[in-house]
């Protein structure tokens, strides 16, 4: 057997027509050549499970496509749940059905995760990518997503957890990530209460609490921004993560951090001090705005590392 890790990558994805194809052959163009993909189809209509199917049976020793009883849809995390379930590889990469990544992206983020055996997971510097449109008003839109970290260091658990909350630093995006098994064990995967929004947010911050994270340097996949994006979706809705609005997602999202934090016997006054601050905005709106207008006041937080 090859001592060469195999990269198991999981696409979930949910009437993905427009997109699937493209985000499929940017896992076969990889430069690494022992991977596997799994294909979760959370209950598509448009076509896109066809196009799933089509693949697997052109290569299907290393393409398969899984699906919910009676073609369901249970939302994100039961499908990355599925996925993480069925897959064989030591490490785990997700990319999104609308999203891309470069060649060299899995071969360097193994090279990186098996030199530093601390590390639960690895991710770099993921591209906002507005020019896949072609237009010419998009052409220079697009930007690295803001990390908050030193590059070439190692986040030991739990101090990411408050500097996320404060926005101080951000959460990788689901493309940008390479996770060993293990650590998607000890972090228990992904809630599958949260079905869309903050179900990325939920598993990142258990990860962070449980598992060392190595911080790299290099932008090796593309989020694609698009207006039939769920996160854009959301956004119009008033149930971005981003809004300064309190949403109810949000409220989902804190009690159950909350929640997390007391049954893990997590204790860092810093974060204590943050979460309490964030559900304010539920329990006393007005301290909260206080709180928050003092804050702007004294100017941004420090930042420990860059950007």
């Amino acid at each position: 057997m090859s001592d060469t890790p195999l990269v198991s990558v999981i696409t979930i994805f949910l009437d993905a027509k427009r997109f699937l194809a493209e985000a499929i052959e940017s896992v076969r163009a990889q430069h690494y050549e022992r991977w596997e993909l799994l294909l979760v189809d959370d209950g598509s209509r448009d076509g896109s499970s066809e196009i799933a199917r089509a693949y697997a049976a052109r290569e299907p020793h290393r393409i398969r496509v899984l699906e919910h009883a009676e073609h369901a849809n249970l939302g994100m995390s039961a499908s990355r749940n599925l996925g993480i379930a069925d897959a064989r590889g030591d490490f785990v990469a997700l990319l999104d059905a609308d999203d891309v990544y470069l060649p060299e992206k899995l071969a360097h983020q193994v090279r990186v995760l098996s030199a530093h055996e601390d590390a639960g997971a690895v991710y770099g510097v993921t591209q906002y990518w507005y020019s896949w449109t072609g237009a010419h008003e998009d052409a220079s839109r697009d930007r690295p997503r803001r990390r908050g970290f030193e590059a070439d260091s190692l986040v030991r658990p739990p101090a990411a957890l408050a500097r996320f909350l404060r926005d101080d630093a951000r959460t990788p995006c689901t493309c940008g990530v390479l996770v060993r098994r293990q650590a998607i064990a000890r972090a228990g995967g992904f809630e599958n209460a949260f079905r869309g929004m903050f179900e990325d947010q939920v598993f990142f911050y258990k990860l962070f609490a449980t598992s060392g994270v190595w911080i790299d340097s290099a932008c090796l996949e593309r989020y694609r921004q698009h207006p039939d994006s769920w996160c854009h979706r959301m956004r119009d809705l008033g149930e971005w993560d981003g809004s300064d609005l309190p949403s109810a997602s949000r409220r989902q999202f804190l009690e159950w951090l909350g929640a997390y934090l007391e049954a893990e016997s997590i204790s860092d006054p810093d974060l204590e001090r943050e979460w309490r601050h964030q559900m304010r905005q539920f329990t006393s709106p007005l301290a909260y705005r206080a709180s928050s207008l003092a804050r702007r006041l004294r100017g941004p937080s420090s930042r420990r590392g860059k950007d």
